[in-house]
């Protein structure tokens, strides 16, 4: 939802007498101070739910990353997991107060990825390796040089990155489904049972109850089209007035299941089944904050967490939390327009704050915004009701919360990240030239093969610059180098 502000430059209308502004009108105001009214009416205008039940249902659409990525490492590294809570929580509840849409705040996949595999990984070099990329991403930010990047990525490429993210994401959502998957020590994979409370007919009977609700994703889901009035008004008017209220009846009770929070449901009862697995999790509870400290570094925590932990972040950080986001919330939000500076400068001060004491690095991710626009976010209020939630179980539960998400049911857990995956995968659906299309599948194949998001990104881009090269070879006009079209197009 847009915020209409008063034009700082009044538009004059020919017809219309002419008004000279007094003292007290509010283009006069905001001119002679700083409109902190105005900030106050677009920060309320940002968090307004359009609608409740579906921006409670958004809020759960990232969730499927999150959680598994955070339990992890709370259990494998001692991830502080009371505080990673309270300040992703105030981080959702910022975000969604100045971006309006639903903005995630996810993990750095990368440098909880590498955590998990080295043993010699642990939190003072997870937070050095924070500390270190939100640096670098704020630098990018205030010296512009991020925008820079951004206008000279093209969009193939970026079509290319989300795509394999998209990709990635369903892949390990199908391995959480199929494969009986323990988070912290993924390793060993066994056939998970069919039968169960973790079990593959529960992950089934989530999955058929998502998509009924939800179906592919259109927008106007609780609309199950207009019910015309008969023309007849003879002696068929009674068949076609039962007719009519049979259609209506049908109608409202499509209406009502289309309009189900099933993300949201889904998850309580992940919640619930958590309870029942083990249900000895109750005694473990301890009520009250986890204790926040400073964390010590030394100079090999901050040199190994510069070499294994920024080095391979940065790419993935640049590419699919600050450029891919921009170009997704202009494809999802076409009345709102994120600059790359100020995506690259959240994310900055996020881990130039948290990391200290000892909270996740986190960024913004497509995938997070696809998920949450899949089940229903659509502004700031939904990210903002999931911070609020996080930072109530920070300070209530703390670390001891590790204990119930350690019995949450890891198959609906996938069930959830297979439908975020999809819904930023199908982002490639404006890749109309068999050029653009050539480029992002190239770049999609190296990403997935290859693991590396940085490794696709640099094919795709030699792959796009010879492409433009052998068009500008055929007598075409130098200026056209770096834009999307086909050599019959120019």
């Amino acid at each position: 939802m847009a915020y209409q502000n008063p034009p700082s430059i009044p538009i004059s209308d020919p017809e219309a007498p002419e008004i000279t502004p007094t003292a007290n009108s509010p283009t006069q105001q905001q001119t002679n101070g700083f409109p902190a009214k105005g900030v106050v009416n677009k920060v309320k205008t940002n968090l307004v739910f359009n609608s409740k039940w579906a921006e409670l249902n958004g809020a759960m659409g990232d969730l499927g990353t999150y959680i598994p990525i955070v339990l992890a490492l709370t259990l494998a590294r001692d991830l502080n997991l009371g505080t990673t809570l309270i300040f992703t929580g105030v981080y959702n509840i910022i975000t969604g107060a100045i971006y309006g849409v639903p903005m995630p705040v996810q993990p750095m996949k990368s440098i909880a990825a590498q955590a998990l595999s080295d043993t010699d990984f642990g939190v003072p070099e997870i937070m050095a390796a924070g500390i270190l990329t939100g640096g670098v991403l704020f630098v990018l930010g205030v010296t512009g040089l991020m925008q820079l990047v951004y206008r000279l990525i093209p969009l193939c490429v970026v079509r290319g990155i989300q795509l394999a993210q998209g990709l990635s994401f369903a892949l390990t959502a199908v391995k959480y489904v199929r494969k009986n998957q323990d988070l912290p020590k993924s390793k060993a994979l066994d056939d998970r049972h069919w039968f169960g409370l973790d079990g593959l007919v529960l992950a089934i009977v989530c999955f058929g109850f998502i998509v009924t609700v939800n179906g592919a994703g259109e927008k106007s889901r609780g609309c199950c089209g207009v019910v015309g009035n008969g023309d007849d008004l003879g002696g068929g008017q009674r068949k076609d007035d039962h007719d009519q209220c049979e259609r209506d009846r049908t109608s409202r009770v499509r209406k009502i299941i289309f309009s189900l929070p099933s993300a949201f449901m889904v998850f309580v009862l992940g919640v619930v089944l958590a309870f029942i697995r083990r249900h000895e999790v109750v005694h473990e509870i301890k009520f009250g904050p986890s204790s926040i400290d400073v964390v010590k570094f030394s100079k090999h925590a901050w040199k190994k967490g510069f070499v294994k932990g920024t080095i391979p972040q940065l790419p993935l950080s640049i590419l699919n939390s600050v450029i891919a986001v921009c170009k997704l919330s202009k494809d999802l939000f076409p009345g709102k327009d994120f600059s790359a500076t100020s995506l690259s400068v959240t994310v900055g001060l996020m881990n130039l704050v948290g990391s200290w004491f000892g909270a996740m690095p986190c960024c913004h991710g497509a995938g997070g915004l696809a998920g949450q626009y899949k089940f229903g976010g659509r502004s700031g209020g939904c990210v903002a009701l999931l911070g609020a939630a996080k930072l109530v179980l920070g300070l209530v539960l703390g670390t001891s919360l590790a204990h119930i998400l350690e019995q949450f049911p890891v198959g609906i857990l996938g069930v959830l990240l297979l439908f975020a995956g999809i819904e930023l995968a199908m982002c490639f659906r404006d890749m109309n030239t068999r050029e653009d299309a050539f480029v992002m599948l190239i770049c999609t194949a190296v990403s997935l093969v290859g693991s590396s998001a940085a490794l696709g990104f640099l094919v795709g881009m030699i792959v796009f610059v010879i492409l433009k090269l052998r068009n500008w070879t055929r007598d075409k006009p130098l200026s056209t180098i770096w834009t999307r079209k086909s050599p019959e197009q120019v």
